[in-house]
């Protein structure tokens, strides 16, 4: 069972609670109570966002968890809710902490989708703070590849694992790529929500030598092809009426 339900968002989070609590905690809930008694390997997608400001720039899976906001706070007890349901039935878990998420048909608003929205409608690049924060970009073929690394494995059982490109990126840096690629890009920049922790990079060298996780993707490669993809759906004659948005589910 992989249980990827909830809202996947940060700040709709903390704007609406109980609906984050309803998709995110309620969710899994029901979830574990459908498999209590059949003890399959039960997969949990959490978030880098659990760890809340990072104590350094680079954080493994045994870094202490401060989360900041409503969204860390409930994908954190959804982990401890997942280990409990282990300790009580003996079902094998597995844990997934992904960030800053990118690619074709991940379409959930994080950055570099908006980023690339926005370049393509010709509006200007809204950034929070000064474009110092660094994020783990992870690229949608390299998450799927943990994935698929996290279910053959039984060394996965039990255990936790950060599944990222395993390098931090500035925000100036995505800033770049999107003016490289995309003619007439302005930005404006914003106060920083004090919500937002400091982040960085996620060591995966626990993922690479328990369950062969080999991430490949640059930013630089799957930026462009994730903007290859948007500027298909562009192209297309019916116009913003068959943009990515509409794909969210499929």
């Amino acid at each position: 069972v992989v249980h990827l339900a909830g809202i996947a968002h940060a700040n709709r989070a903390n704007v609406e609670p109980h609906l984050a609590f309803e998709h995110t905690v309620r969710t899994l809930a029901c979830t574990l109570e459908a498999v209590r008694g059949r003890r399959p390997h039960f997969i949990y997608f959490s978030s880098s966002m659990v760890y809340g400001n990072f104590a350094s720039g680079t954080v493994d899976e045994d870094s202490p968890c401060t989360p900041l906001g409503v969204y860390g706070s409930l994908k954190y007890g959804g982990e401890k809710m997942v280990i409990a349901a282990g300790q009580v039935s003996g079902m094998p878990w597995t844990i997934i902490r992904p960030s800053a998420l990118y690619g074709e048909r991940c379409v959930s608003r994080r950055v570099v989708q908006v980023f690339i929205e926005s370049a393509l409608d010709g509006r200007e690049l809204v950034v929070a703070g000064d474009g110092e924060d660094r994020l783990d970009f992870t690229y949608i073929e390299d998450l799927v590849h943990g994935v698929v690394c996290a279910i053959e494995s039984p060394a996965a059982h039990d255990q936790v694992f950060n599944l990222t490109c395993g390098c931090s990126r500035s925000i100036r840096e995505l800033i770049d790529l999107v003016t490289e690629e995309f003619d007439g890009v302005t930005v404006r920049f914003e106060p920083r929500d004090r919500l937002t922790p400091s982040r960085g990079t996620l060591c995966v060298d626990k993922a690479r030598s328990l369950i062969g996780y080999a991430p490949s993707a640059t930013l630089e490669r799957g930026f462009g092809q994730y903007a290859r993809w948007y500027r298909s759906f562009a192209r297309r004659p019916a116009g913003r009426a068959n943009a990515p948005e509409l794909l969210v589910g499929s």
